[in-house]
């Protein structure tokens, strides 16, 4: 066997996340400026499996890693999925410059990656849907009950109009969006973001339940408007997502910040982006203010900031 490379970008969400988890839709897209990247290369005989993430200084054996480790679950659903007709002796390298607990869908990227890798080691090059079905597995270990957007969206590497149970759309891009993501450099841990939200609702089902309805019909309402490129409407639509998402607790005075700074220095919409309290904010700017958008970001605290656009057709 020989050196086997993947990769796989990160992602945002543009519109729906926490309604998408109680059946409503979302629209999410990949972010191809970041990456995770899985290499995996043949070991002698006898030597098993040794998996290793020098980014976060963890190196094991398949056969020592626990049940609950992400990156052996991976490992293990994929080999599961396909079974290799030899024993398998090689070392499995993950990295990614994908910022962790950000809402960039870093742990969806890396497991991707890894499914990816080493279905093509084994000589199976997997569809994107038995990638996505194998990512989602691995995203209960991280999430909890995850809607299953992340692990589509990373799995397919395009633009989606996601609904839990629905059949996978895609989502065409009427007109290139270019987008400033800021990072408020603050970790958000979707699983407990999602808990401390369920717990809400369940003691006040009318009033959340109204607000995730308003999301879910939110995001048909900027899927026709991004399919025909009329970024006045996706930039209404952002402004009411994001109140939206106010109302249900689940921004910061962080996030409210970079999308006030967004707004002031000339974004055309902004809204947070993931489970929120903490994490990233989304600006949808015009070409010509990217920089002055990014520069403004900056001076109200982003950690990072990163553009991309929605729909062109180079990827990074």
């Amino acid at each position: 066997m020989t050196v086997t490379t993947a990769s796989a970008p990160g992602k945002i969400i543009l519109f729906g996340e926490h309604a998408v988890v109680y059946g409503h839709p979302a629209l999410a897209v990949p972010v191809h400026e970041v990456q995770a990247t899985c290499r995996i290369e043949p070991l002698p005989a006898g030597a098993g499996v040794v998996i290793a993430a020098p980014d976060i200084n963890f190196a094991a054996p398949l056969s020592a890693a626990p049940e609950d480790n992400p990156l052996a679950a991976a490992v293990r659903h994929t080999l599961a999925a396909c079974p290799p007709t030899l024993p398998i002796n090689a070392r499995i390298t993950v990295t990614a410059d994908i910022p962790v607990a950000r809402g960039l869908g870093s742990g969806a990227a890396i497991a991707t990656a890894v499914v990816k890798a080493l279905g093509q080691y084994v000589g199976r090059a997997l569809p994107p849907q038995q990638i996505a079905d194998i990512v989602f597995a691995v995203e209960k270990i991280h999430h909890g009950t995850p809607s299953g957007i992340d692990n589509t969206v990373i799995a397919f590497g395009q633009p989606v109009f996601f609904q839990k149970g629905r059949p996978l759309q895609r989502l065409a891009v009427g007109r290139p969006l270019t987008l400033v993501i800021g990072d408020t450099g603050i970790k958000s841990q979707t699983r407990k973001v999602v808990g401390n939200l369920r717990r809400r609702r369940d003691a006040d089902k009318p009033r959340y339940d109204g607000w995730f309805q308003l999301m879910g019909r939110l995001a048909p309402a900027a899927r026709q408007a991004i399919e025909a490129g009329q970024v006045a409407r996706i930039a209404d639509y952002m402004a009411q997502n994001h109140a939206l998402l106010q109302q249900i607790g689940v921004s910061s005075d962080e996030l409210d910040r970079l999308v006030r700074a967004a707004l002031e220095a000339g974004a055309l919409g902004a809204k947070l982006s993931g489970a929120g309290r903490g994490g990233n904010m989304i600006a949808l700017v015009e070409d010509n203010r990217a920089f002055e958008v990014t520069q403004a970001l900056q001076r109200a605290g982003a950690a990072q900031t990163i553009v991309t656009t929605v729909g062109s057709s180079a990827k990074k």
